[in-house]
């Protein structure tokens, strides 16, 4: 590839998510963004050598951003052949989201009781955005803001271990999706979050929660075993932070 990647600090200007932090923080960032993004295939190598280029910075802090995404489960470490991507089995996507209507059920009880009049304002705006980003085509980063939202909400649940667990499951279920992903691609999850806002607003608990699991029905029903969409090219899922210059090591 022509172009290079500046260090990581200029180069994490670009970044959606973890604008600040350590390294460590805005590589992992970057890596879960494409996870969330649906850029980075199930199975795809994590070379340490080749993230250590993208991002200009040492294998410690690549080995040491693999380990925390490997703790949410989206990253499989294998002794003596590297990191990769992990490609979740039909069996492990289905207890995934059998997890993960556990999880939303909860965070949607609580956050008819506790979310604050900023908070779902806040997750309006996250709606505005999904729906923009799908609407000029970036399809990306409507998928990803489509996840942030469902973090937002755990946010707005009061309720520190649930964040921590939908974290670990929106990211493994944007795996799962393009893994497994039939040819119907469609988004209407901002019309679904839409209505779901208004009902947490009116304090209706009953309509929230069946809005949530209508929602999770309708992210199911379009999953199939046939199609993978993203890529296994770790410099062509970064090539948004190309900036022209080679890296330094950090």
């Amino acid at each position: 590839m022509n172009e290079q990647l500046q260090p990581l600090k200029k180069a994490s200007r670009a970044s959606k998510v973890g604008r600040s932090g350590t390294q460590d923080d805005i590589v992992y960032a970057h890596i879960f963004e494409a996870i969330l993004e649906q850029r980075l295939a199930p199975g795809t190598k994590l070379s340490e050598e080749a993230l250590g280029e993208i991002f200009g910075v040492s294998r410690t802090i690549i080995r040491r951003s693999l380990s925390r995404l490997a703790h949410e489960g989206v990253v499989l470490l294998r002794p003596n052949r590297g990191a990769v991507v992990a490609s979740p089995s039909v069996d492990e996507a289905r207890q995934v989201f059998f997890a993960r209507r556990l999880v939303e059920k909860a965070i949607t009880e609580l956050a008819v009781e506790h979310a604050s009049a900023e908070q779902l304002a806040e997750l309006r705006q996250m709606v505005r955005d999904e729906r923009d980003s799908f609407s000029r085509g970036d399809r990306g980063a409507g998928i990803r803001l489509s996840g942030e939202f469902h973090l937002k909400l755990a946010e707005a649940a009061r309720n520190t271990p649930l964040i921590s667990f939908q974290r670990s499951l929106v990211s493994q279920t944007s795996l799962i999706i393009a893994q497994y992903e039939g040819g119907n691609r469609s988004h209407c999850s901002y019309d679904e979050h839409t209505q779901l806002i208004d009902a947490i607003e009116a304090r209706n608990l009953k309509l929230a929660v069946e809005l949530m699991m209508h929602h999770m029905d309708h992210i199911d029903s379009k999953l199939n075993l046939d199609e993978e969409s993203a890529s296994d090219d770790l410099h062509a899922v970064f090539s948004h932070l190309m900036l022209g210059k080679k890296p330094t090591r950090g």
